[in-house]
């Protein structure tokens, strides 16, 4: 409204300053910067005013009690959330270590298994020793190493085998 009201006050005193009437246009031109100067003061306080009442209404929406409970849902919310996913990679962990422990105990065991196979053919093959020519027992025994050095333990099985029948 002031700055309306500053309009006339200026073409007021143009109209003065053009009919040549001294003094009266430097007092209306001072009163008319005051009341622009005014306008502007008043839009300044305002603008603050609205800034400091909606600050202040969202301080008191932040700290109210409904706000407070949702925020606690949110944040129990969010630790669930963190529960299931490490629960999920402890799962992961627990399955690869647990496969990776089985992967070891079987070659173990698998070892075990060829030496004492291996230990068997020797028994074997000493035991036909006096039956088959020295080059064949030699040839058989050299295969019986080279086969547990390999963990082959199909052709340990077939070397058994193969023994079993000269027997």
């Amino acid at each position: 409204m002031l700055v309306f009201a500053s309009i006339p006050v200026f073409l007021l005193v143009e109209v003065l300053l053009w009919m040549a009437v001294p003094g009266l246009p430097q007092m209306l031109t001072q009163l008319g910067s005051a009341m622009l100067l005014m306008a502007f003061a008043l839009l300044i306080i305002s603008a603050l005013l609205g800034i400091s009442k909606i600050v202040a209404r969202s301080v008191s929406d932040y700290s109210s009690s409904k706000q407070r409970v949702q925020r606690r849902l949110l944040f129990v919310q969010g630790r669930q959330e963190q529960v299931k996913r490490l629960f999920y990679f402890k799962t992961v962990q627990l399955k690869y270590f647990s496969e990776l422990n089985r992967k070891r105990l079987l070659k173990a065991n698998n070892r075990k298994h060829i030496r004492s196979l291996s230990k068997a053919i020797d028994k074997d093959l000493l035991s036909i020793k006096k039956r088959i020519p020295s080059a064949t027992f030699k040839q058989l025994q050299q295969e019986n190493t080279r086969y547990r050095d390999q963990q082959d333990i199909e052709a340990l099985l077939e070397l058994q085998q193969k023994i079993s029948t000269i027997m």
